[in-house]
C-alpha cells in the first residue's frame, strides 16, 4: 500500500457477552473476557479473519463490550485472535487502541420507557443495555492516537441541542419527566472525536453508534434520538452551528475548517430505506465537507437482495445501509472501497453465512489517499 494512503473501516462485530450465552443461560457480563482469554471461539475467530483479510489501518469495532482493564479485553483479542493465522489469513497487529465508557447499560434511576417501574437496566438505562458497557466501542489503529487532543461527548445533554426532536405521550405531554430530561444524555453510547497521527498528518475520527430507531412505541423516542445523534455530526462540522456543543471536559465548539476527518460507525440510519428520520443522515452524507458520492458496495449484498437495486449497498444482513465510512472532502481522495460480503465460492464466504458465523453486519472500508 502506498505510504500516503490510509485504509479505514467500521465493523459492528456483535462482540457483547449476551450474544454468546447459551439459550436460557443466566446473564454473564464477563463472558466476552473469558472467550477472549481462551482464544478459541469460532465466531470471534471468523471476525478476526475478516479483519486480517481486509487489513484496515484504522478500524472501529461497534458492539465490543467495554472491559475496563485492557489485559482482560482488547489485548486478549489482539494477542489470541488477530495475531494468530486464522482461516488461511495472515496475522495482523494493532499497536494502538482506544476505548472508553459508554452510556449503554448505565442505570439512569428513572423510568425512561414509562412502563411504570424504573428497572435500572434495559430500556431504563441511559442507553439500552443489560449491563454497563454492553454494545461498547473500540478503535484499533496502526497509528498513534493522541488521547490528550481527542474529545468525548458522552455527557452532552440532549436538552442542550437546539431544535431537538421532542418526544411526547399520546396526550401531548412530555414523555420524559422534568428531572429525567435535565440529565438525559444525547448519546446512547458516546460520540468521540479521536485524533490520530498518520506519519505526521493529523486525522480526526468522528465516531458514534446511535440507537436503532425502533424497539419503542408510537412516541418514537428511539427514532428521534437516532435522528439527533446523527445530526450531532452535521452540526459539529457546520461552523457556528456547533457553538452549542460541549465535550466532557467543558470545551465548546465543533471541528475547525481545513481538517482531515472520517465519520465512522453503525449509524442505524439510511437515507432511502428503513424506519429512521431521513433528513439527518441525508444532511450528513451530503454535507459540503464530506465526500459522500462514493458508496461502498458488495456482490454479497446484491445476492442477499436480488430484487432490490439498493442491495449492493447494504451493510447488514437485514437489508439496509447502516454502517458508514465518510471521509472529508478536504485532504483526501477516495481510491477504493467496499463492503466485505463475499458470495458463495469466494474466500471466507462461510464467515458471513449467518449471524452466528460472525455478525449480522458487514465490514465497510475505504482506502483513502492523503492529498495536499
Amino acid at each position: 500500500m502506498a505510504t500516503n494512503s490510509l485504509k479505514v473501516a467500521t465493523f459492528n462485530v456483535s462482540m457483547e457477552s449476551e450474544n454468546y450465552l447459551p439459550r436460557g443461560a443466566a446473564l454473564q457480563p464477563e463472558l466476552l473476557s473469558q472467550l477472549l482469554a481462551q482464544g478459541k471461539h469460532p465466531q470471534i475467530q471468523n471476525i478476526a479473519s475478516i479483519i486480517q483479510r481486509v487489513r484496515p489501518d484504522v478500524l472501529l469495532l461497534n458492539e465490543f463490550d467495554y472491559i475496563a482493564q485492557p489485559e482482560h479485553g482488547v489485548q486478549l483479542f489482539i494477542r489470541n485472535y488477530l495475531q494468530k493465522a486464522l482461516n488461511g489469513q495472515e496475522p495482523i497487529d494493532y499497536p494502538y487502541f482506544y476505548y472508553s465508557t459508554v452510556n449503554t447499560g448505565q442505570p439512569s434511576g428513572f423510568d425512561l420507557d414509562n412502563d411504570g417501574k424504573a428497572s435500572g437496566t434495559g430500556a431504563d438505562a441511559w442507553g439500552f443495555g443489560l449491563y454497563p458497557g454492553q454494545y461498547g466501542m473500540m478503535v484499533l489503529s496502526r497509528y498513534p492516537i493522541n488521547q490528550n487532543q481527542s474529545r468525548s461527548f458522552q455527557q452532552f445533554k440532549w436538552k442542550d441541542m437546539p431544535g431537538y426532536l421532542k418526544t411526547t405521550k399520546a396526550d401531548g405531554s412530555d414523555w420524559y419527566s422534568a428531572d429525567t430530561w435535565q440529565q438525559m444524555p444525547l448519546s446512547s453510547k458516546s460520540h468521540w472525536d479521536l485524533l490520530i497521527d498518520v506519519k505526521g498528518t493529523p486525522v480526526h475520527l468522528l465516531i458514534s453508534h446511535p440507537t436503532p430507531p425502533v424497539f419503542d412505541g408510537e412516541e418514537d423516542r428511539n427514532g428521534k434520538r437516532n435522528h439527533d445523534e446523527v445530526r450531532f455530526w452535521v452540526d459539529y462540522l457546520s461552523g457556528d452551528k456547533a457553538n452549542y456543543i460541549y465535550d466532557d471536559k467543558g470545551t465548546k465548539g465543533g471541528l475547525a475548517e481545513q481538517q482531515r476527518f472520517v465519520v465512522l460507525g453503525d449509524l442505524n440510519s439510511s437515507a432511502v430505506e428503513g424506519d429512521s428520520y431521513k433528513d439527518a443522515i441525508r444532511g450528513l452524507i451530503g454535507h459540503s465537507r464530506i465526500s459522500g458520492d462514493f458508496i461502498p458496495h458488495s456482490s454479497g449484498g446484491k445476492a442477499n437482495s436480488p430484487a432490490n437495486p439498493l442491495g449492493q449497498y447494504h451493510t447488514a444482513a437485514w437489508r439496509m445501509r447502516a454502517d458508514y465510512v465518510l471521509p472529508s472532502s478536504y485532504g483526501f481522495a477516495i481510491k477504493d472501497g467496499g463492503v466485505f460480503w463475499p458470495v458463495k465460492g469466494e474466500a471466507l464466504d462461510f464467515t458471513v453465512a449467518d449471524r452466528e458465523s460472525s455478525s449480522d453486519h458487514r465490514m465497510v472500508w475505504l482506502e483513502l489517499e492523503i492529498t495536499d
